[in-house]
């Protein structure tokens, strides 16, 4: 998949799928699937280091996972976040953060929020790195917003999204993901866009979806919002297969000489 085929599957209404993905490991197994398209997200701050929220994530860290991800999935299109603050500070700071993460492996970056940002977008554009839109529960503005919640129920807030929309689609933005907006406003912001909306808790009318690799997999047991669908026990799968390890060495049944020595 390149940057191209996001406007085909627009066009043609095929519905998009991209999954976050922090790791070789986990990305050598997505390489394989028919899974479009990665993002190597700020969530990680969260999953992978067990912060509360995404603020902890750095730069260094986004552009660490994306060579990592890059190196497992060579034949998926890669979308690296853009971390917290890394692109208010100043336009040189924000390229720089911008170069790091492509030099690491991204095909385009992502980055939250319309308002402030509009002539970054138009920048980072320019300067020909793709640029992926993220409204509606933008988790980096967590303080701001109050919290975790549904964006767009309040009518202003609602006019407010569909023309920031607008606005990131007019900036240059190859996509836009719309997280935790009622169905409705997210089908009415899909429907008046030229470019491809990307739903997470915003509904089946999205111009496609993203889940959290681990979420997906059910390896994390304590997150379960609405919208979130478990494609798999993993980690009732992953426990059971480490106290059969467990058994099985304290049982001496492994290592077996015959089919597991040298």
């Amino acid at each position: 998949m390149n940057i191209h085929d996001f406007q085909k599957y627009k066009e043609t209404g095929t519905k998009l799928s991209m999954v976050t993905c922090y790791d070789y490991s986990s990305a050598a197994i997505m390489n394989t699937s028919k899974v479009d398209c990665i993002l190597v997200g700020d969530s990680l701050s969260m999953v992978v280091y067990g912060h509360p929220n995404t603020l902890m994530a750095t730069v260094e860290m986004i552009a660490l996972h994306t060579q990592a991800v890059a190196k497992g999935a060579p034949d998926k299109f890669i979308v690296g976040d853009l971390p917290f603050c890394s692109y208010r500070k100043s336009r040189i700071r924000t390229m720089q953060a911008v170069e790091e993460i492509m030099r690491a492996g991204a095909q385009a970056v992502k980055l939250e929020g319309a308002a402030g940002n509009l002539k970054t977008i138009r920048h980072i554009v320019e300067g020909g790195v793709p640029v992926m839109g993220h409204l509606g529960l933008t988790p980096q503005a967590i303080n701001a917003l109050g919290g975790f919640k549904v964006q767009g129920r309040i009518p202003e807030v609602a006019e407010r999204l569909k023309r920031e929309a607008r606005e990131v689609a007019e900036a240059g933005c190859f996509a836009v993901v719309l997280e935790c907006v009622p169905s409705a406003l997210a089908a009415e912001i899909t429907e008046s866009l030229p470019i491809p909306t990307i739903g997470i808790g915003a509904g089946p009318y999205t111009s496609g979806q993203v889940l959290v690799y681990q979420d997906l997999l059910g390896l994390t047991q304590t997150f379960k919002p609405k919208f979130l669908k478990n494609f798999l026990n993993g980690s009732e799968l992953v426990r059971e297969a480490l106290d059969n390890f467990d058994l099985q060495v304290k049982t001496a049944l492994y290592p077996n000489l015959q089919e597991h020595g040298y």
